[in-house]
Order: structure tokens, then sequence, then C-alpha cells
């Protein structure tokens, strides 16, 4: 296939080495180069896909078309910001940046140069949350838990944007509608910043959504709960499960009952539909399915949670998270 669009990712970690793999097998697509900041695995994951590594960005200009940034988030705007300049269309990993400023610069780099901006929200894709999409209008109240064990892994930022930015994404996906307020509350645990996060936002049409983010929990649960006037849905991130609660009126009685069903789910690779639209965008010169403005709007509702958070553990004498 010789119109193959040329793919390089920055940062092959635990996330970068998957997306490296994506591209070597995508069909439109051929991995030209990987890049990190460590020699000796950039070496590792070029050497099992057959490709070169680079030693930075730099050594990408005018070698490839587009490219994933999935550096550490501190990294994100620099990177990201360097490839948009060079007039690389990029698929940044989530959070797109660490400030709404960073995250709007982007945006006006990408849209200066008509480059593509995807970010990586990746349970957009999760089949569970596409299975769940078309059974949803108007839900009242929506409920995210969404924690962890501790890991190092993500700990250079807080547990908002390590964790809830998932959860924050889609809910403001689902939701149609303006945040009118934000209540948090969070602590630090393990960390100098906040390691468990609660909040509580409330939408200019009456939803109410809850979430909940910890990374220093005993077992791993990442759930969503949506109620909505005749129906209630439960789904189950990890285990890609969706059960439905619908009110039904049975013939002969007056007295509705509450009927259990599982929702069918498709059985999908996230990541690859991720990378597929992301070089289906690049290729079409056209809008991805999670924009750099999504990505921000979900970033500016983060800070509010985080401004909230802050001021609460000031109020108590506590480390301010950074």
């Amino acid at each position: 296939m010789n119109d193959r669009l040329r793919a390089a990712v920055v940062g092959v970690g635990y996330l970068g080495r998957f997306h490296a793999q994506k591209y070597a097998s995508h069909p439109g697509a051929t991995l030209v180069a990987v890049v990190d900041t460590d020699p000796s695995r950039a070496a590792a994951v070029a050497a099992e896909l057959g490709v070169e590594a680079v030693a930075d960005v730099e050594a990408l200009v005018g070698r490839v078309d587009c490219a994933s940034v999935a550096v550490p988030t501190p990294a994100h705007f620099s990177v990201a910001q360097a490839l948009l300049e060079a007039g690389v269309d990029v698929l940044v990993e989530k959070p797109l940046a660490t400030t709404v400023e960073q995250a709007q610069a982007l945006l006006e780099e990408a849209v200066k140069g008509g480059r593509v901006l995807q970010v990586g929200h990746l349970e957009r894709f999760n089949p569970a949350v596409r299975a769940l999409l078309p059974q949803l209008h108007a839900p009242r109240f929506i409920e995210s838990q969404r924690l962890a064990p501790f890991s190092e892994r993500g700990t250079d930022v807080d547990v908002v944007l390590d964790l809830m930015i998932h959860d924050l994404d889609l809910i403001l996906h689902i939701v149609p509608s303006a945040v009118r307020s934000v209540e948090a509350v969070g602590v630090p645990v393990l960390t100098p910043i906040v390691d468990i996060c609660n909040a509580r936002l409330r939408f200019a049409n009456g939803c109410i959504a809850t979430l909940t983010a910890s990374r220093v929990s005993l077992k791993r649960e990442r759930k969503l709960r949506i109620f909505q006037p005749d129906a209630y849905f439960s789904v189950d991130f990890d285990t890609r499960c969706v059960r439905s609660c619908r009110r039904e009126t049975t013939s002969g009685s007056e007295q509705p009952a509450l009927v259990l069903e599982e929702v069918a789910v498709e059985p999908h690779d996230a990541l690859a539909l991720e990378i597929d639209a992301f070089l289906q965008a690049v290729r079409a010169r056209e809008t991805p399915p999670v924009t750099g403005w999504d990505g921000l709007r979900a970033l500016e509702v983060a800070q509010v949670i985080r401004e909230s958070v802050e001021q609460e553990v000031r109020a108590v004498g506590v480390a301010a998270p950074a």
C-alpha cells in the first residue's frame, strides 16, 4: 500500500508501547520511528517492531505525517506543540495538558496550522460505552467510581488529572448541558499531592454527577451508573459489561415491574479503534471523534475541581495540590 500514513510514537513506556504496536499492525500506516528519553527503552521497542529509535522529536520533522504523544503528562504541551509547529498531526494522551492555558495554546496552534489534534480519552472507544450511548436520553443522575491500588505510574500529577479526567470527559460527553457548579474534596495520602478525590457537578439542565477517583484503594474498580426517568444503567469498564434495569408494565397488571437485562456489547480493541479513528481523521482531513476542544473542556472542569480541592485542603491546614 503506497499511500500509508507515516507515523511515530513519542514516549514508549507502558502505554506508548501499545500505541506503537497498533500503528505497526495497521494496514493504513507505517510506523517510522519511536522516541523516548530512555535510549534503552526506545531501542527495545524499535527492535521489537523493526523500526528506528530516534533521540528527539526534531528527528521526526519531515519524516512523519502523524504521531502519538504518550510522554508523562507534564511534557504533553512541549512535545505536542513542537510536533504541531512542524506540521505533524497529533494524538495526545489524556489529559491534553497540565493547564488550561497550555491546552488553549495547543488548540490555537492546531487551528492555525490546519492540523488534526485528537485527545486520547480512551473510554470513548470502550465497547461498553459504545453499547451504552444509544440507550441514554435525559440522564438525571450519574455516579462514577474509578479506584486503583497505588502505583508510581501517573503520580507526576494529582488523581484528578491521572484518573478522574477519564470520567469527566465521558460525563461531559453524555450530558448536553453546561456545568453550573462544582464542589470537591480531596486529600494526599501516599504522595504530596491529592491521591483521592470526590467531586459533585451540577449541570444547567438539572442533571447531577458525582465522581470518585482514588489511586490508594485496596482493589481496582471502574464503574459508571446512570439514572434516567425510565431506566438505570450500570457499566463496568474493566469487564466491559452493561446492565440495564427498566420499568415495564406487564399485561394484566397495573403495578410496573423492574426488568434487569444485559446490554449486548460487541468485543473491540478500544486502543485500536482510537488509533484507527485518528488515522482516518488525518487521511480525510476531518474532525476527530475526540477533539482538542473536548480535551480542553475536560481540563477546564478538572481545573475547577482542583481549585475547589485546594480551597478545602487549605481550610483544614494540609498541603495543597501542586
